[in-house]
């Protein structure tokens, strides 16, 4: 399943590069693109993996940006 998340504070490469490497280390994600001139985060995943959608926004979270939706 392919989500776009929107996310505020991304500024430049360094921030979609941590955002990419948090969001692909969450279990079940395929892909991650993070996109600051655009503020989103287009994220392929497993949908069937438990909890996956919480994990995704509270590793966006946890680089220090707000999701949106």
């Amino acid at each position: 399943m392919e989500r776009k998340i929107y996310v505020a504070g991304m500024s430049c490469d360094a921030c979609e590069n941590k955002v990419n490497t948090a969001v692909s280390a969450v279990a079940g994600v395929n892909s991650c693109k993070a996109n600051a001139m655009k503020a989103q985060v287009l994220v392929d995943y497993d949908e069937s993996v438990g909890g996956i959608d919480a994990a995704i926004e509270s590793a966006i979270s946890s680089c220090g940006f707000d999701v949106l939706g």
